[in-house]
């Protein structure tokens, strides 16, 4: 669907953007690609990437800015939107910024879309919008149910809305295995709770969830991947063996598990052979056939978090997902 296309990417110069396009350059035969940041060095630094490519356009902006958003969007296709202030104590300590980013930049780029006749649009969301205990979440969550009612927002416009939610995004940067891996020398790792559990999903298994969004969605879904739990004990064995486990306790606005799908939510979800769908609880679309399509509702109750998962990864499928991987922990 994106041959011959127009793409743009909010915050494309992160770890999403720095994998979805060399997958999407070497799967599909775009017309552009357009990576929209305001941070002017990665944009640089990323460029170098993609020398010689003329599908490849660099534009500096922000979220925030609705007027350079309308000028982005001008002949886009396709939109994901992967801008975010997302460093959970970041957003503790600055949530003014937090909000302006995370809330007013989704509404800018709903409008935006809308008014420029965009396709469809698919935004990153997180486990952390799901039961919100921290401001980056409480944020996020109410991204989510922005782009949802997008779709009734927009009325006989043609754009449409869907959203995919996922965790911990194995090596990214800033994330717990290339922390791990930066300190472990030292003969210490820092543990916030022994009980402590996280999902994990490679960037790839991200970018193939968005693709599916795009190919799927009527408009309003939420998109979760099944992807396997690990212990952050686990985690820690795994990359430093020798090394000692200091608890220190669990950071400000941190949760113990990650979860995707709330007991609120599962009165909504559907699930398929490889991911969840969260349908809309406005306008009927909970119950819209067109939607559900073969998916089968999951029982009363039900709650997907990274504790009660039926699906765990070994340590040796972390050893070797960490060794095929080596050279680009961190630098995404």
């Amino acid at each position: 669907m994106f041959d011959n296309a127009s793409i743009l990417i909010t915050g494309g110069t992160g770890s999403f953007g720095n994998t979805f396009v060399p997958m999407l350059l070497s799967k599909y035969s775009p017309r552009r690609v357009i990576i929209y940041s305001r941070d002017e060095m990665k944009q640089w630094e990323m460029a170098q990437k993609f020398q010689g490519d003329a599908r490849v356009r660099f534009f500096i902006g922000d979220v925030r800015d609705k007027d350079r958003l309308y000028r982005a969007l001008d002949g886009v296709d396709y939109v994901v939107h992967a801008a975010a202030t997302k460093i959970v104590p970041t957003a503790e300590y600055n949530p003014f910024e937090c909000v302006k980013t995370n809330i007013n930049g989704a509404m800018n780029l709903i409008d935006a879309c809308i008014d420029k006749g965009v396709k469809r649009v698919v935004a990153l969301s997180t486990d952390k919008a799901s039961s919100p205990v921290n401001l980056y979440g409480a944020t996020k969550l109410a991204s989510d149910k922005l782009f949802v009612a997008g779709n009734s927002y927009s009325g006989g416009r043609a754009t449409r809305f869907a959203v995919v939610r996922y965790g911990n995004v194995m090596g990214s940067r800033g994330s717990v295995i290339p922390f791990f891996q930066s300190i472990k020398d030292q003969g210490v790792l820092p543990i916030t709770d022994p009980r402590m559990t996280r999902f994990m999903i490679s960037l790839e298994q991200g970018v193939e969830l968005v693709w599916h969004a795009f190919e799927d969605m009527i408009g309003g879904e939420i998109y979760v991947k099944k992807i396997p739990s690990m212990k952050v004990t686990d985690l820690a064995r795994v990359i430093a063996p020798q090394a000692e486990q200091k608890v220190i306790g669990i950071r400000p606005g941190e949760k113990l598990h990650e979860q995707m799908i709330s007991a609120e939510d599962a009165y909504y979800t559907y699930e398929y052979s490889e991911h969840f769908k969260i349908l809309p609880a406005i306008n009927g679309w909970g119950t819209s056939l067109e939607r559900i399509k073969n998916g089968k509702k999951v029982p009363e109750g039900f709650v997907y978090s990274s504790d009660n998962n039926s699906e765990w990864m070994s340590e040796t499928d972390l050893q070797d997902w960490i060794a095929a991987n080596r050279d680009k922990i961190g630098s995404f």
